[in-house]
């Protein structure tokens, strides 16, 4: 019973005694001991006093019993004299300021690290434990998804800085420091800051292109820019403003202001000026200036600088306090003013939002009306707008400025005034103004409310054309304070088409610029990037240039077979193929092609130019002569005959109904009376000569073409093919019906031996019969 009783008192006496040891071993552990360093010893003294220690004590290396916490030690006095802000608290109070104990937590901790510990070529990547790192980045880590939904659509507003990290990077914590630093001023300005996890977001650093950690890049306009150089405040500040586009504010002096505010009218956007005693433009300033690049110009004045008094007097400028003024349509005054001696982006955002448009602007582009004219959302959130259509010129300036004067007065939270030009949205003009007769020529004001974004709005026109009298103006302000208490008086509904971007650049323009950035791309690619971020690039390139030698290496092939004409020098081998031929018909003849076995197209009227016309060099159409009642069995026959030869891309098939287009074959064949020899027309059996199964092989740019004539029954030993082999007069074949008619012979034996006519028109062998021209295909 007695040692029952002092049982549990022995245990606990023992955990009490090792919690003693373990706080007293807490306490006085000293990470200037551990290290052997003293306090005054800078980062890189610190640096090379662990690897020492470490390749020393790691447990993979020393045997001793002890190696695994003395090395725990080591990693813990490098951790707290690595962060200056731990360094402080240790140096100050004896403490880092961390509250676990410190054995039981480091034991834990170093079988995470001994599970994750490698080696390389820098000799050791040291970790340490996340849950000890600072926090600070928790806040900008991004996942896959959130990347692509919303940090790429928001990088053509703002620039992002991105970091790729890991926790077994010695590198990743060096430049901490810096990083957080340049982080939170960046931040302020607004950079968009964010932090990917290259352990557990392997997709996403594989998708930005990051191969070692840490990488540092910038993304904007949805456009990855890796940073190459060394990681320190300056560098990373001048990084993010290289990324901006260089024209996004200009330098304005007395010379110059004039002009820059005068434009206002040319490009539709309220234009800015800020004055500042800074030399060159702030960062903050030029990234608002990209924030607000569609809506707003900026132009920036450095009151220092000699050639600016008479500006900053004009608008009597304070040269000490940073000033932000809008101008709109009047440039002699500026719509609105700000100014404050520590310009915060906030302050800046709200004043620029408030004035994103012209008093009265122009609808040039279908955004430009879904901002200024939103959709009603409810009866409280009503927005609606007052539209002048009126035209271009001196002629409507008059009526132009009595609307915007009327518009400055009376434009409301809840009421936007804007005009549009006929001429350039006729579609706009005509759907609200029905094309009557009293407007043309004038000008006329129109009240809307647009109710869904498919284009639905109702309206009511002025019954009259604007003016801009005084009694017009008393009728608008009449409609308008009727509209408040009555939304029923917009009695008119249509529907409008979106309005086209009149500002939008050229498409050559365009196309300019997007190679312009590729070509800088692939040169900034060349000097920065490693091999594997190269290989697209090069894949793209070998591609290419292995395009363009196999389609020269297949062109010149073409070239030459059209211009040899020399018959082949081995008859023997001719007639083997002939003796293949035959033995090889009895078996194939009974076979039916499968659907698609051959592309055989129809020659008619619609498909003539491009089939033969204007066919490419170096491409030959091969046409069928048939007719109604043979076609089945000719193209059968046909595809059996050429189906071997169909791999070449140069080579096109055909028919041609003999029903149809007797005249146009009969043309062609007078080019070719040696060969085939057409009949005269008073001769009785002029109308009744049979073409079905003659075969033309047509070149359509060089204008010439080579004839198969069918096989007769009684000439099987004979060469058939070249055009020369049927010279013999057309009136023996021609003086009775039935020499030529489909009954005497077998339709199908009409294609005999086309095979070997094939080869040897591939070869150039065969005769060619030129022509002038192409003639019509009624």
């Amino acid at each position: 019973m007695e040692l029952g009783r002092t049982g549990p008192a022995c245990a606990a006496a023992a955990a009490l005694l090792l919690l003693l040891l373990a706080a007293l071993g807490a306490a006085e552990f000293d990470p200037y001991r551990v290290l052997g360093v003293g306090r005054s010893s800078s980062q890189a003294d610190i640096k090379k006093a662990y690897k020492k220690l470490a390749r020393e004590w790691h447990p993979d290396k020393n045997k001793d019993p002890g190696a695994e916490d003395k090395f725990i030690q080591i990693s813990k006095a490098y951790e707290i004299l690595s962060n200056e802000e731990k360094r402080a608290n240790f140096d100050r109070y004896g403490d880092a300021g961390e509250s676990q104990g410190f054995s039981q937590h480091q034991h834990r901790q170093f079988h995470h690290f001994h599970e994750g510990f490698y080696f390389d070529e820098s000799f050791f990547h040291f970790p340490f434990n996340s849950e000890r790192r600072d926090t600070s980045d928790e806040k900008y880590l991004l996942h896959f998804s959130h990347y692509v939904n919303d940090i790429v659509p928001d990088s053509f507003k703002k620039p992002y800085l991105i970091k790729i990290t890991s926790d077994w990077c010695f590198s990743c914590i060096h430049i901490e420091p810096v990083w957080k630093e340049v982080a939170q001023e960046l931040e302020v300005l607004g950079v968009g800051i964010g932090v990917v996890h290259a352990g557990y977001e392997r997709r996403l650093a594989h998708h930005l292109g990051a191969h070692s950690t840490p990488s540092i890049l910038g993304l904007m306009n949805g456009k990855i820019t890796f940073f190459h150089n060394a990681v320190i405040r300056e560098n990373l500040r001048q990084f993010v403003e290289n990324l901006l586009p260089g024209n996004l504010v200009e330098k304005i002096t007395d010379k110059n202001y004039v002009r820059f505010l005068s434009n206002w009218k040319k490009e539709n956007k309220p234009h800015v000026l800020l004055f500042d005693h800074m030399p060159v433009v702030p960062l903050l300033y030029k990234l608002t200036a990209f924030a607000y690049r569609d809506y707003l110009s900026f132009g920036y004045v450095y009151v220092g600088l000699r050639g600016t008094e008479e500006l900053s007097s004009q608008y009597n400028i304070n040269v000490y306090t940073p000033t932000m003024m809008v101008f709109k349509e009047h440039i002699d005054k500026p719509a609105d003013v700000v100014q404050a001696r520590d310009m915060k982006k906030q302050l800046i955002d709200d004043f620029l939002s408030q004035n994103k448009f012209l008093m009265a602007a122009r609808l040039t582009n279908q955004r430009l009306f879904q901002e200024l004219c939103p959709v009603k959302k409810s009866h409280r959130q009503r927005k609606h707008c007052v539209v002048l259509l009126t035209g271009e010129g001196d002629k409507f300036a008059e009526t132009y400025e009595a609307f915007l004067t009327f518009a400055v007065a009376n434009t409301k939270d809840v009421l936007r005034f804007a005009h549009i030009y006929n001429e350039r949205q006729p579609e706009f003009a005509d759907a609200l103004l029905m094309d009557e007769e009293k407007y043309r020529g004038k000008s006329a004001v129109v009240i809307l409310e647009r109710r869904n974004n498919a284009g639905k709005i109702v309206y009511k026109t002025l019954e009259e054309a604007w003016q801009g009298s005084k009694e017009d103006n008393f009728i608008l302000l009449d409609l308008l304070d009727q509209l408040r208490t009555d939304p029923a008086l917009l009695s008119s509904e249509t529907v409008l088409a979106d309005l086209h971007d009149e500002l939008a650049p050229m498409f050559l323009i365009r196309w300019f610029y997007s190679t312009l950035d590729y070509v800088l791309d692939c040169w900034d690619s060349l000097f920065h990037s490693n091999w594997r971020e190269m290989m697209p690039l090069l894949s793209l390139l070998f591609s290419a240039l292995f395009i363009l030698f196999g389609t020269v290496i297949v062109q010149a092939f073409s070239d030459s077979s059209d211009t040899r004409d020399s018959p082949p020098s081995e008859k023997e081998e001719a007639t083997t193929k002939t003796e293949k031929n035959d033995t090889n018909f009895s078996k194939e003849n009974n076979r039916v092609p499968k659907k698609g076995f051959v592309e055989v197209t129809e020659l008619t009227d619609i498909n003539y130019n491009s089939n033969l016309v204007r066919l490419r060099p170096g491409h030959m159409n091969v046409v069928l002569i048939l007719s109604n009642s043979t076609k089945t069995a000719l193209l059968q026959k046909f595809a059996l005959e050429v189906y071997t030869f169909t791999g070449s891309s140069s080579l096109h098939f055909s028919f041609l109904s003999l029903d149809k287009h007797r005249e146009w074959l009969e043309y062609l064949l007078e080019f070719a009376q040696d060969a085939a020899p057409i009949p005269n027309q008073y001769d009785k059996h002029f109308l009744e000569r049979d073409y079905t199964g003659y075969v033309l092989a047509l070149n359509g740019h060089k204008k010439y073409f080579c004839l198969f004539k069918p096989h007769r029954s009684g000439d099987e030993g004979g060469t058939v093919g070249s055009c020369e082999d049927y010279d013999s007069p057309l009136h023996t074949e021609a003086r009775g019906k039935s020499s030529c008619s489909p009954g005497s012979r077998s339709i199908k034996n009409k294609l005999h031996k086309l095979s070997f006519w094939m080869e040897r028109l591939l070869e150039g062998s065969l005769q060619r019969f030129y022509i002038p021209s192409w003639p019509a295909l009624d």
